[in-house]
């Protein structure tokens, strides 16, 4: 009697245990996306939850403005209410090379903090070319652009980027700007540390007042082409990038219940699926 008793304890405790047991490790199904090169992690811990061609280097496209954005923010004594005149230049640069643009005015003085909207919300190259332009050192234009750039690699090798190199300031590439998903999510993590930063990605849309050539002054309003703003819940940035040798690309965060997860997307075929495959990931992100 004894011995049957103690069978049946032990088969339940074992159906019991597997059952609990079965509970306890039950993990989400790792998603499969469409883009050749995706990576995430925990923001928080730096864990990494998912990978696919994470260190493969691929064309950027415009996600490189975000290093252009960390480059000016760490600049010494920076201050972001100083005022940049627009020069012909960087409106010849846009239409020469048909870039996204923050249909900046030759002339117009524009402040640093509004040329990173500029840069961020709609992509502007034109603000991209600003940006260089003042912050790299030289006594011409090309020796300042030059050593902008040089920045951007130098920062890329301080965050142990291994994988990156920029020959450009937008992304708009001369055959050696490229990057990795896992090395453009340790770039947007490390960027997102910063306040202005953080608040700009996170604008949907914004007017900003300008000052005119003669002294007047008009209004300058952007529209964020990170559409993941508006439709996923907790979505916080960071930066879209496309092009022919980028295809679609997308670094993205997104902060729920006080966890955040980062990561980014490389050469989707489409900008739908390029949504799709980052929803994806983040509901991925936020499971594990």
């Amino acid at each position: 009697m004894r011995s049957a008793v103690t069978v049946a304890f032990t088969a339940s405790a074992v159906l019991a245990g597997g059952l609990f047991a079965g509970q306890a490790h039950a993990a989400p199904a790792v998603p499969t996306i469409t883009a050749p090169g995706g990576f995430v992690m925990n923001n928080g811990t730096g864990a990494a939850l998912y990978g696919k061609a994470a260190d493969t280097r691929r064309a950027t496209g415009s996600t490189t403005k975000i290093m252009t954005a960390k480059v000016v923010l760490a600049q010494k004594g920076l201050n972001l209410d100083a005022k940049v005149t627009i020069d012909k230049a960087y409106s010849d640069y846009i239409v020469s090379k048909n870039a996204s643009s923050a249909r900046l005015i030759v002339g117009d003085k524009v402040t640093v903090r509004q040329l990173l909207y500029g840069l961020m919300l709609p992509s502007g190259c034109d603000a991209a070319y600003a940006l260089a332009d003042k912050f790299g050192t030289g006594s011409t234009r090309a020796a300042r652009i030059k050593s902008f750039i040089g920045k951007m690699n130098t920062e890329a090798k301080n965050l142990g980027m291994k994988n990156t190199h920029f020959d450009s300031f937008d992304g708009i590439s001369n055959g050696q700007n490229y990057s990795t998903p896992r090395d453009l999510t340790k770039l947007a993590s490390s960027a997102m540390k910063n306040t202005t930063f953080r608040t700009v990605v996170a604008t949907k849309s914004t007017t900003q007042k300008v000052t005119t050539k003669t002294g007047g002054y008009r209004y300058m309003s952007w529209t964020n082409t990170n559409k993941l703003l508006s439709t996923y819940s907790g979505a916080i940035g960071v930066k879209t990038g496309s092009g022919p040798q980028a295809k679609y690309c997308l670094v993205f965060a997104a902060t729920r219940n006080g966890k955040t997860v980062i990561g980014t997307v490389l050469a989707s075929s489409s900008e739908a699926n390029r949504t799709a495959d980052v929803k994806k990931l983040l509901d991925y992100g936020f499971a594990k």
